[in-house]
């Protein structure tokens, strides 16, 4: 999973969420092309994305050595509703700042103005859902070594973590994920395991045909 490279909203400190228009900056640019460089030599057979539109500018950067992107609205970032497009220092001095950090299970955001509202645990539930069932399509066609790469946001790339660690969403502040990170989920007959967290550097063909391994006595460290 990739997110997206630094944006507008995050040079800003503003809670962007599906506020339209809000694009890398020349710095976030940079970052997704890194990505890309990354990527060299990773044969990915799929690129889906989130179509936020600093997302697709994201996969847009990727380069030739990925498939053009698929887009899937259960990508998308979480739907904020009232705290979209506001400020990050205003809104920590809200109660609900504090709900989203201690019990991120109890946390929904407030309806109001144009933009929808969900709570952490149905963002994080149609995340998974989504990475489970897009796995699903791609190992029947590219077959159970398959790689393929997520666009994303750092709220639903972290749920999809926690999921993935067995957790759930209770446990999603437990990660960090920055701009134009790389984080990898293997998944291998139904079961989970998570390979890296957050990487910003180094190449990623280490994890070329390793999702299937079983690990007895710690891995091969």
């Amino acid at each position: 999973m990739l997110r997206h490279g630094q944006s507008t909203a995050n040079a800003a400190g503003v809670l962007a969420g599906w506020a339209p228009e809000v694009a890398l900056t020349e710095r976030g640019r940079e970052e997704a092309i890194a990505a890309g460089e990354r990527l060299a030599g990773v044969p990915v057979v799929a690129l889906y994305s989130s179509p936020v539109q600093r997302c697709l500018e994201t996969a847009a950067a990727l380069g030739e050595g990925v498939p053009a992107p698929i887009l899937d609205d259960r990508l998308g970032e979480t739907h904020y509703g009232a705290w979209t497009s506001r400020s990050l220092s205003e809104l920590a001095q809200e109660p609900l700042w504090r709900t989203v950090q201690d019990d991120p299970a109890a946390a929904a955001f407030p309806v109001g103005g144009k933009h929808r509202a969900e709570s952490m645990a149905a963002m994080a539930d149609r995340v998974w859902g989504a990475l489970v069932e897009l796995d699903d399509v791609v190992t029947q066609a590219h077959g159970p070594h398959a790689l393929w790469v997520a666009v994303s946001h750092g709220d639903p790339i972290k749920a999809a973590l926690a999921d993935a660690a067995g957790v759930g969403i209770s446990g999603i502040q437990r990660f960090r994920v920055d701009p134009a990170s790389v984080s990898v989920i293997a998944r291998h007959e139904g079961r989970s395991a998570i390979w890296a967290v957050n990487t910003t550097h180094g190449a990623l063909t280490a994890y070329v045909r390793q999702s299937d391994r079983e690990d007895v006595g710690g891995g091969d460290g």
